[in-house]
């Protein structure tokens, strides 16, 4: 059984990331919604706080902790202290190392490793990860992008589309990993793998930003290639592997989603409690009504259990760096599970916020309003409810399709 209690370290780290969140963060964050403005200062300030390499070796810039010292967790934790106070900014850290970092750190060459890492590492730079696609989303087997290889030059050829793609066209933005069919499998099936497009590179188009519901502080594009060509080194790792690739790199995702719904579901709490206090209804807090005690309970409850989720599947992650962890299908199976309740636990908090402030809630000036259009996505993003619960499903041995 693997541990999940946090370590006196862990603890305050937790307090540094929280105190950075309300000095930089807080002040600005409902002046940064308003406007989508994405504020490359503070991204960089959070790389110098060492925010952005903590899963990362010492020898590319990063915080070289051991399994022991538990550098997923950091990471988690991390991620749910800045959503605590805005979820675009937890979002960005999110996708920056696992979606940027993460898949050139693991299946990398040691010169893409040497050429990329350090200014993603340092947070001077992001990466995006280009995987879902216009008519293949949930199922991306389905993808449609090519990468041909010309037979003079030996450059990939990259034509297609991506769309939803975080961190993929900010001023800071130095790559994009891509997912693409680069032939046809034995079995008949399309052939994918990943290769590395560096911004500004001829054919790859960023198109503008998304309006979105929510998240509204983070960098999300679709992109469009259009002859697109990168030397045949900016294969990352093995050809024809790529989906496989994007499929481990999800499972650290929904837990890193998980955690960032944890963060939310602690505003929650903590906005409810502070405003049932504070709010005066014929004679007393509104906080002393049953109908809204118990509602601000139900979150405290979702809030625990969505948290030891996290943290046990965090956990899981770490022990797997080390000797004796869990298998890949027990980490696999706890990153669904803590990624599908602390979700869903998290759009059901915000209701319940907004409803606890009645008609201050429908108001944007008060940020549970802003929660509560954040909250949504985290069903959504790094795999849907429906794909968690089929994974979970086919994890316990049922034959679901």
């Amino acid at each position: 059984m693997t541990s999940f209690e946090l370590s006196r370290e862990h603890e305050e780290f937790r307090r540094t990331v929280r105190d950075f969140a309300e000095a930089n963060i807080r002040p600005h964050v409902a002046a940064w919604d308003k406007a989508h403005h994405f504020p490359i200062d503070v991204v960089q300030k959070m790389g110098d706080l060492g925010l952005f390499g903590l899963t990362s070796p010492e020898e590319y810039g990063g915080a070289g902790l051991e399994a022991e010292d538990g550098p997923f967790t950091s990471l988690c934790l991390a991620i749910e202290e800045l959503g605590r106070v805005d979820q675009s900014i937890g979002v960005t850290l999110e996708a920056g190392v696992g979606l940027g970092i993460n898949p050139i750190l693991t299946y990398g060459t040691e010169e893409q490793k040497k050429t990329w890492l350090p200014d993603l590492v340092s947070g001077q730079r992001l990466a995006g990860f280009g995987l879902t696609e216009p008519g293949a989303g949930s199922d991306a087997g389905a993808t449609k992008t090519k990468a041909d290889v010309d037979g003079a030059t030996g450059e990939w050829v990259i034509n297609g589309s991506k769309q939803f793609i975080s961190n993929s066209g900010s001023e800071i933005t130095s790559l994009v990993t891509v997912t693409a069919r680069t032939g046809v499998t034995e079995s008949g099936k399309a052939e994918i793998s990943t290769i590395l497009v560096p911004s500004g590179t001829p054919g790859f188009v960023v198109e503008p930003a998304y309006d979105k519901l929510g998240w509204h502080i983070s960098d999300t594009h679709p992109l469009t290639f259009v002859d697109c060509r990168v030397p045949a080194d900016n294969l990352v790792g093995e050809r024809g592997r790529g989906y496989a690739q994007f499929l481990a790199t999800l499972d650290d995702g929904r837990v890193a989603i998980a955690a960032l719904a944890v963060g939310l579901l602690q505003a929650c709490v903590d906005l409810t409690v502070e405003y049932a206090l504070d709010r005066q209804t014929m004679g007393g807090p509104i906080g002393r009504k049953q109908g809204v005690a118990f509602q601000i309970a139900d979150l405290e409850v979702m809030l625990h259990a969505s948290r030891m989720l996290t943290y046990r599947a965090a956990a899981m992650k770490d022990a797997m760096l080390g000797d004796g962890g869990p298998s890949v299908k027990e980490f696999k199976q706890a990153a669904s599970v803590a990624k599908l309740y602390a979700s869903e636990s998290a759009v059901t908090a915000t209701r319940i916020a907004t409803q606890v402030f009645g008609g201050y809630g429908f108001m944007e000036e008060y940020p549970v309003a802003r929660f509560y259009r954040d909250a949504k996505i985290l069903e959504i993003g790094e795999g849907t409810s429906e794909v968690q619960r089929i994974l979970i499903a086919r994890g316990l041995g049922l034959p679901v399709e």
